[in-house]
């Protein structure tokens, strides 16, 4: 009985916290077309104006080797900045990390995204932006390298 007892427990809590693992957005914002982070700095626009940029280096994007990301932000001042990595086609697990304010105004952080054994792999970043109340989502698609890179 007891284990019942725990197990419901179990499934209770993470049904009530799931969304602090993955938090529901409020606005989802579509990157411009033929945007390709392996090459450049990948953006999208508010609506009413405003735009988000993304870059994330090296360029291209290696597996396993510390990634820089930078996020800037124009007609949007954000209260808090996270980077989420999945796996497209395959669950890779929880891939996030913070970005915090840098002097010149960008949102920085330091991460790693880990090897697919089955091959080269499409990964969805998505800068996930908390500014006026809000939380704003914005999903880029690029492509990892086999192995290291």
């Amino acid at each position: 009985m007891a284990i019942i007892l725990a197990l419901g427990l179990i499934a209770y809590l993470g049904y009530k916290f799931s969304p602090l693992l993955l938090p529901k957005a409020d606005v989802t914002l579509t990157p411009a077309e033929g945007c390709d982070l392996n090459r450049q700095t990948c953006h999208a626009d508010l609506p009413g104006g405003g735009r988000i940029e993304l870059t994330i280096g090296p360029q291209p994007i290696p597996v396993i080797r510390p990634l820089q990301a930078s996020a800037t932000f124009t007609g949007l001042v954000p209260d808090q900045v996270t980077l989420d990595f999945a796996g497209v086609a395959m669950d890779m697990g929880l891939n996030r990390v913070t970005l915090v304010p840098a002097a010149d105004g960008r949102y920085v952080g330091e991460t790693t995204i880990p090897v697919c054994v089955t091959g080269r792999m499409l990964w969805r970043a998505t800068l996930v932006v908390e500014a006026d109340r809000r939380r704003i989502a914005v999903p880029f698609l690029f492509e990892a390298p086999i192995g290291g890179g």
